[in-house]
């Protein structure tokens, strides 16, 4: 039985020893195989390449297919996966780590021996590919494949170029300590640079094992070492104890790296760590084999972070800040005052108001045969039409995912490594020639992400109707002080935003784009969360017919000046005493302020409503006041700097005490939009414009002109821009909402502005002129109006280049001296001079002083 046993242990170690040869020389053969090929495919790669990219792994069993690889179609297959959706030129590094197995095997050398080299060559892998991505990223040779582009790309989106330079420098010095472990003092004291048996110890730890190898003294044993750290060497025969046949010391890298008190072991990755690690995908290179993968739609219950972020509230403070951390001196000492006030309990601004409804969503209409959902055969077309007008510029990509909104799809696609990002970007009008559509956009790279965007317009476009948005959890449940719905975004999502922290908008739209439509829900938004007491409104309106239904809110949200007649103000005159007023209601604000101790709207209104504010020092409840203007050109026109200087002191100061500007216009130019007031509007709303210049003067960029109309809108708060479906609200609604505010109770006394006493309102009554005081433009300014037939300010304004006050002033002394009659309203004043020999006689009358 012994015998039996032995025998079969005997053949069992046989086919052990015959298993691990045919298992080594396999491996080996295996390695050189591909190290052929991938030899081969540095000279044939753009022949091997273009058979793998049409026929695939199939390439292996297509007939008729030439290939240049030496070792055939498999050899072509294996190294354009190796090279082009793998590491690039470092996958050489996987066939020396085969080649090491193999031999390992074949000596009978325990794979854990190799676990350095392996550890090492994956290092290198991963890492290598990427620098060569990095730096031979402009020739056409896959050098770092595609895990090396995408990693470069993304290191160069997060850090930039001198960022990823920089991290290349860092790994390479760590690299160095890790390996060779430098001391300074070694380096300072010169014993580095001494020769023989005396440069061993001073040599750092990774190199000693070489240098041993060339030193005339050497130790009889592997394990006894030195206290002064002199490496010791391997015995000139191997030790049967180690267990290892054929294994001698110089080949132990870890007994040759260890020195006393040095840690030599490297950890391997676990198991999940490994499967962490990202592996690029094969290129897909034609439309059928390109999923279309679709993005959620996204759930309106759920507040999206970002959104919320976005529209936070400017006015919330943490508690015990502001105007409830603590009494100011001033409000110290009025301190027996204040157990009066606080004694009658808070204030209640609504409390005048107390039975105020507010509206309700049944007020606008329903409209529930909206849904127009885009079908799959639409994505799928488009996403064909999209891959194959890359494919035909030579551009391949790896994924491709659709995202459906209202009225525009954003196709996402993420490009195969090494195609160019500005290639693509001029490529809209080829895609928009494909797909037969209008106002294709592309936004290379998308902000965030490591794709680019194409946003195509659907076929059935889908109403946002103004309900839903404010039907919208997101609109309900927003802390905000003047939240307005705008509309919703390509992924479906509610757009709310807080114009207290805009602080101003800047409008901008061709006619008919929905400009007028955005504007009316701007303000229905405002008039659905807003209490009268909390908001008052200023309206400007040139064209008289845009707000002029809102002229019935007069006693409950509207504001104006003293003695206005008309509650929407629509005569150039009447809006630049109107901004002067506002220009005196900020400084009066902010006296209240400074008095108060507090620096902000939010803590002013928080303390008067604690009664810590006596009224009969002045203090006063103080509502968010709203200045909205249409056709902000026609003003600029007429007014010119009258205009631009007080809209600009207030866009510049006027966020702190409250009031907010809306400007919209259908002429951005850069006359009409002026540097001044592009300063101080940070947050644009863009409707399609006409032109790529008017996009750059709106939002400084282009992408408004490549809308589609009807509602399709860019809106830019900062350097990102996200366009939108503004909400539709149809005139009827406007009206039913309007009707049911006004038919309620309103304020006693409506909110007045401070008055304001124009130039040239001084001195009137006046009848004599007296030629010392009149303006020196006088005389030129009669012979332009006998010549032109026409008494007109704005034709003075404009061709003397001055302001509408001046001009005007110089029109009524040209009607106190009978040169021109009175005004007409809107029309030109009658001119009473027939002939220039007739003016100039009066005028030398007149300067004369008869």
């Amino acid at each position: 039985m012994k015998k039996k046993s032995t025998r079969k242990k005997r053949g069992a170690t046989v086919m052990d020893d015959r298993f691990r040869k045919i298992s080594g020389f396999t491996i080996l053969a295996l390695s050189t195989f591909l190290g052929i090929a991938f030899i081969s495919y540095l000279f044939t790669w753009k022949i091997d390449q273009a058979a793998a990219m049409s026929y695939g792994w199939g390439l292996i069993g297509a007939e008729g297919v030439d290939v240049a690889n030496w070792m055939g179609p498999l050899g072509a297959s294996v190294s354009h996966t190796a090279f082009y959706a793998g590491f690039g030129a470092t996958s050489f590094l996987g066939v020396y780590l085969l080649a090491l197995v193999g031999l390992a095997i074949l000596k009978r050398r325990p794979l854990v021996q190799l676990q350095r080299q392996l550890r090492w060559g994956l290092f290198g892998l991963l890492v290598l590919s990427v620098m060569l991505a990095f730096l031979f990223q402009m020739i056409d040779f896959p050098m770092g494949g595609a895990y090396g582009y995408l990693i470069s790309n993304w290191l160069e989106r997060m850090i930039g170029i001198p960022g990823v330079v920089l991290l290349f420098a860092l790994a390479l010095v760590m690299l160095v300590i890790w390996i060779f472990d430098p001391s300074w003092s070694d380096v300072t004291s010169g014993k580095i640079l001494n020769n023989g048996a005396e440069m061993v110890p001073a040599l750092p730890t990774g190199l000693s094992k070489f240098v041993g190898r060339f030193t005339p003294e050497k130790t009889t044993s592997k394990r006894k070492r030195k206290s002064s750290g002199s490496v010791a060497e391997a015995p000139s025969e191997p030790d049967p104890s180690r267990g290892v046949q054929g294994l001698d010391y110089d080949n132990n890298d870890q007994l040759a790296d260890a020195k006393k008190g040095d840690s030599f072991e490297f950890e391997l990755p676990s198991e999940l760590e490994q499967k962490k690690v990202k592996k690029a995908k094969q290129l897909t290179l034609t439309a059928d084999d390109i999923e279309l993968n679709l993005a959620p739609t996204p759930n309106e219950d759920a507040i999206d972070p970002e959104l919320d972020a976005i529209s936070s509230n400017i006015g919330e403070k943490p508690e015990g800040y502001g105007a409830n951390a603590g009494d100011s001196p001033r409000d110290i000492l009025a301190a027996e005052a204040e157990e009066d006030l606080e004694s009658q309990g808070p204030y209640d601004p609504k409390l005048e108001l107390s039975t105020y409804q507010y509206p309700t969503l049944e007020l606008l209409k329903d409209y529930p045969d909206n849904e127009n959902p885009v079908t799959r055969e639409e994505l799928n077309e488009n996403k064909r039409q999209i891959v194959d007008a890359l494919l035909s510029f030579g551009l391949s990509i790896v994924s491709i995912t659709a995202t459906v909104g209202p009225t525009i799809t954003l196709y996402e696609i993420v490009p195969a490594p090494g195609v160019r990002i500005s290639k693509i970007r001029t490529l809209s009008d080829d895609i928009a020639l494909n797909l037969s559509a209008l106002g294709i956009r592309i936004i290379a790279p998308i902000p965030g992400r490591g794709s680019i965007g194409i946003e195509v317009p659907n076929k059935n476009r889908q109403m946002v109707p103004l309900r839903d948005v404010l039907a919208s959890k997101k609109y309900r449940d927003a802390k905000m002080e003047l939240p307005i719905a705008l509309g919703k975004t390509i992924s479906n999502e509610t757009m709310v935003v807080d114009l207290a922290k805009m602080p101003h908008l800047l409008v901008a739209g061709a006619t008919g784009q929905g400009k007028s439509v955005g504007i009316n829900t701007i303000i229905m938004s405002l008039l659905y969360r807003k209490h009268p007491s909390e908001v008052k409104l200023v309206m400007v309106d040139p064209k008289k017919v845009e707000l002029s239904l809102y002229s019935v809110l007069e006693r409950h949200f509207l504001t104006y000046m003293p003695g206005q007649e008309e509650t929407i103000i629509t005569e150039n005159t009447k809006v630049i005493h109107t901004l002067n007023s506002l220009c005196i209601e900020m400084d009066q604000r902010y006296e209240l302020l400074k008095t108060a101790s507090v620096r902000h709207i939010t803590e002013y209104n928080a303390k008067f409503k604690e009664r810590k504010l006596n009224p009969k020092d002045g203090h006063r409840y103080l509502p968010y006041i709203v200045m909205i203007i249409d056709e902000f050109a026609d003003l600029i026109m007429t007014a010119g700097k009258e205009v631009e200087l007080p809209i600009a002191r207030i866009a510049q100061l006027a966020r702190a005490v409250g009031m907010h500007l809306i400007i919209a216009t259908q002429r951005p130019t850069v006359k009409i939009i002026t540097g001044t007031i592009k300063a101080n509007f940070p947050a644009r709303l863009a409707f399609k414009v006409t032109s790529g210049t008017d996009s750059k003067t709106i939002l400084d960029g282009p992408g408004a002109e490549q809308l589609i109309g009807m509602g399709d809108m860019l809106l830019s708060m900062g350097a990102e821009k996200v366009r939108l479906q503004c909400a539709f609200v149809d005139t009827p609604e406007v009206n039913d909402v309007l009707d049911f505010i006004s038919a309620q109770q309103g304020l006693h006394m409506p909110y007045l502005l401070p008055e304001y006493v124009g130039e040239e309102d001084e001195g009137r009554g006046n009848s004599v002129l007296n030629p010392k005081e009149a303006d020196v433009l006088l005389r030129d300014a009669a012979h332009m109006v006998v010549d032109n037939h026409i008494g007109s300010t704005s034709m003075l304004q404009r061709r003397m280049k001055i302001g509408f006050n001046r001009a005007g002033r110089i029109m009524d002394e040209l009607c106190q001296l009978g040169i021109v009659g009175e005004t007409r309203g809107s029309k030109p004043r009658e001119v009473m001079v027939s002939d220039i020999l007739e003016l100039e006689s009066m005028l030398d009358l007149f300067y004369s002083g008869d």
